[in-house]
């Protein structure tokens, strides 16, 4: 009998994972080698350089933008917790290095390996029941390039349906932006703050104890506002729950 053949996959873990919530990346591996993949980690990758590429300074973007590149040159997957940095690596370097002599190609190869975290168990993995247990009542806020670039939408609902002890409530306007934005939320605070009070009174609404999303930087925007509302809410990234990793960390303010 022949057996199936092994799943290599490269891990970019962004730059917020890394610097304040490592253990996102902890259990993305634990996810992933729980479901057969092998994981590396290329320790020379950096930021995905989106905050440059946002605000317009391109050939600094460039130059972080290579060294990814090379980075994951010979990996066969390169799945990314975050559906921001991952359209990035997905879409906008293929804008970036658009008509480049060194590095269009390359980039149009990366974009053909790169996934989400969610995605990648769903559409390469062909998973839909990770087997996991998270007792909670929760409920999930979309990004908007997971959304809009990544095309991502029901893997997310669909394996946070299957977990055992998770009681999942529907968010009223779950695809309207939180209205962090990255580099928006710096040059418009008032309109994200706007948009960020309308998102929090959406999650409340649903009286979840938790709220669940693929990107770190909208849960601690939404964390944030929380806080300061003097609300009290566990956030969680869709790893920690697959992962089964009630209290492990990112508990925001709850």
């Amino acid at each position: 009998m022949t057996q199936p053949t092994q799943v290599h996959a490269s891990l970019f873990v962004t730059c917020i994972v890394d610097q304040l919530y490592p253990q996102v990346g902890v259990s993305v591996v634990n996810v992933l080698r729980r479901n057969g993949v092998i994981v590396d980690f290329p320790g020379e990758q950096t930021c995905c350089g989106q905050p440059l590429f946002n605000s317009g300074y391109t050939q600094l973007a460039r130059q972080l933008s290579r060294r990814v590149i090379d980075s994951f040159t010979l990996s066969d997957y390169v799945v990314v917790p975050s559906g921001s940095c991952a359209a990035m690596l997905k879409v906008f370097y293929r804008e970036l290095f658009s008509g480049d002599p060194d590095y269009g190609e390359k980039a149009e190869q990366l974009s053909e390996k790169v996934y989400e975290f969610s995605e990648f168990l769903v559409k390469v993995l062909g998973i839909s029941d990770t087997g996991s247990y998270f007792p909670a009542k929760a409920t999930y806020h979309s990004s908007c390039h997971l959304l809009r670039e990544m095309e991502v939408r029901q893997e997310p609902v669909n394996l946070l349906g299957q977990v055992d002890g998770l009681e999942l409530c529907p968010l009223p306007q779950a695809e309207t932006c939180c209205g962090f934005g990255g580099t928006f939320s710096v040059k418009y605070p008032h309109i994200s703050e706007g948009m960020m009070e309308d998102k929090i009174a959406n999650v409340l609404a649903t009286g979840a104890d938790t709220l669940v999303a693929c990107d770190m930087s909208c849960l601690i925007h939404i964390d944030g506002g929380l806080s300061r509302q003097g609300q009290s809410m566990n956030i969680r990234h869709i790893a920690e729950v697959l992962d089964g990793a009630e209290g492990s960390g990112g508990e925001g303010n709850g």
